[in-house]
């Protein structure tokens, strides 16, 4: 039986580094290291054929606990709703009218990033509540 050692979460766009420059301010992440021999990303990039160049990039958990996300270039564009999509805990423990506030306070923050806002799902009898973001690219992504 094997031992899953890491994760990595792959997004399918059409400007990896725009995306995951996105992310890297919503988490907290990092864009990583250049492969060694290359001072910077863009020297990579432009070592690479040209038909190569542009076509990913990625970005890390500086702590080393979350996963790495990778954001990959496709011709086609996003049509429907996500099948998977990360859910950004802001509220964690904390309920009532203090969690609705630190929601609003996050979404303002990501729409200022260039997020957009969708449908907030009402808190249940747990007070859970989700409010339905999109990143930059549209992709479905909640607070909670």
């Amino acid at each position: 039986m094997g031992t899953v050692r890491q994760v990595q979460v792959t997004f399918d766009c059409a400007e990896p580094e725009r995306v995951a420059r996105f992310w890297c301010e919503v988490l907290g992440y990092v864009v990583p290291a250049p492969p060694p021999g290359f001072d910077s990303w863009e020297a990579f990039d432009r070592s690479l054929p040209p038909d190569m160049q542009g076509k990913a990039f990625a970005c890390v958990d500086p702590g080393g606990v979350g996963p790495r996300l990778f954001f990959q270039k496709v011709p086609e564009g996003k049509v429907v709703k996500n099948r998977v999509h990360l859910d950004v805990r802001v509220g964690t423990g904390l309920v009532g009218e203090e969690r609705l506030a630190a929601l609003e306070a996050e979404c303002s923050r990501l729409e200022a990033l260039g997020a957009t806002r969708g449908e907030l799902l009402v808190a249940d009898e747990f007070n859970e509540s989700c409010q339905v973001m999109q990143d930059v690219e549209g992709n479905e992504f909640c607070l909670d």
